[in-house]
């Protein structure tokens, strides 16, 4: 690696990025943001351009390129607007980049992680997604580039943490008996199971300790997100489903914990702020500061756990069930997802909605090997068909 590491990040405008971005201006000597990414915050991206003075910038489209393009040349930059999923892959891949930050939400970041990780970058990753949609596949692709991987997500950076350094050798190998995947319960923790019909977008957006985007906060509310993490934690440490164990914990001041077969139990606190992870793996295997304040357990005062209710949760039942299944099961599950909860933002369905349109889409059909990314993405497309057909049912 250069002196001074060079990163790209992918999704540069949202939550993830901009504390990336935070970090890496707090360690001009260290890093440079060589590459920036936004799909529809444009005037965002070129506040940020103008800040960073990336080499690259990449958009969504050939229109937007062009006006950015422009719009920076009247200030004097020389950044080169690049543009879709062609140009995302280029800049991840691109041998000047030390490190990918992989921020984009969603199955529209698989294609460019796994450029990155075939590229054999430093890959920090934040898409859980890319993992949960092609999870086979895509670590094939890191064991033989060689690539870097490490967890953004705060509960698998958390895990990550401690584990011992030889974890690779298998869980049981190195003494875990578990992985327990903390969860804060969202917003509709203690809700009545009644209400939840009647919740709107902003009630589910209204994080009660991190400040994220929507579709990840929806995610968070449904518990789908914890779903998905539990999915990630078994490829990213070869772990089976019944090895982790989710545990709600409000405070979300532990992130994760590991359950030793000596009694050990080893956790990793902090406050809430995405920073952290950020630094940690940026640094890996330095420290360096992340701009995050201590953690005062004075305030804090306690610590409480509890067990998830898969009758409030019904999103984390369909995620362990795929988890287990394998295949494209877990593709199809992310993919039912996202149209569902771009449908409950939209106000087309209700919350609980969510989750039976998932639910319904995984009953069309039995998982398949998953053999190639042609076939992840071709059963990406039909869940998605699928749920877009439950919505003109029901609508």
């Amino acid at each position: 690696m250069s002196a001074v590491q060079r990163i790209a990040v992918l999704g540069a405008t949202g939550s993830i990025g901009l504390s990336t971005l935070d970090v890496i201006a707090r360690h001009p000597e260290r890093y440079q943001a060589f590459a920036l990414s936004a799909f529809s915050r444009l005037a965002e991206l070129e506040v940020l351009c103008l800040r960073y003075r990336p080499t690259f910038a990449v958009v969504a489209d050939a229109g937007a390129a062009q006006r950015l393009q422009a719009a920076l040349q009247v200030a004097g930059l020389s950044t080169r607007v690049l543009w879709g999923d062609a140009g995302l892959c280029e800049v991840a891949a691109h041998e000047q980049v030390d490190a990918v930050m992989a921020a984009i939400v969603g199955a529209a970041g698989l294609s460019s992680t796994l450029a990155a990780v075939e590229a054999g970058k430093k890959v920090l990753l934040a898409n859980k997604e890319a993992l949960v949609m092609s999870g086979d596949l895509f670590m094939q692709a890191v064991r033989k580039s060689g690539a870097v991987l490490l967890p953004i997500d705060s509960e698998h950076n958390a895990i990550f943490q401690c584990l011992p350094g030889d974890y690779a050798r298998g869980l049981s190998a190195v003494g875990v008996r578990r992985i327990l995947l903390t969860a804060s319960g969202g917003p509709f923790r203690e809700t009545a199971l009644a209400e939840l019909e009647s919740v709107t977008p902003e009630q589910a957006c209204a994080h009660p300790n991190w400040s994220m985007g929507r579709k990840i906060s929806v995610d968070s509310a449904s518990m789908m997100n914890k779903g998905l993490e539990l999915i990630e934690a078994c490829w990213l440490f070869d772990a089976r489903p019944a090895q982790v164990e989710v545990v709600i914990h409000p405070q979300s001041v532990i992130h994760s914990m590991v359950d030793y077969v000596d009694g050990s139990v080893l956790a990793q606190l902090g406050n809430p702020d995405m920073r952290t992870p950020i630094a940690h793996a940026l640094a890996w295997p330095q420290r360096i500061d992340s701009g995050v304040s201590a953690l005062d357990l004075f305030a804090i005062a306690r610590l409480d756990f509890q067990r998830p209710d898969e009758e409030r949760f019904p999103c984390l039942r369909l995620a362990r069930q795929v988890a287990e299944e394998g295949g494209t099961a877990p593709a199809m599950l992310n993919a039912a997802n996202e149209v569902a909860v771009a449908a409950f933002l939209e106000r087309r369905i209700r919350f609980p909605e969510i989750a039976r349109i998932i639910d319904d889409v995984l009953n069309l059909e039995a998982a398949s090997t998953v053999e190639s990314l042609d076939a992840v993405l071709a059963a990406d497309a039909r869940a998605r068909a699928r749920a877009c057909e439950w919505l003109n049912r029901h609508g």
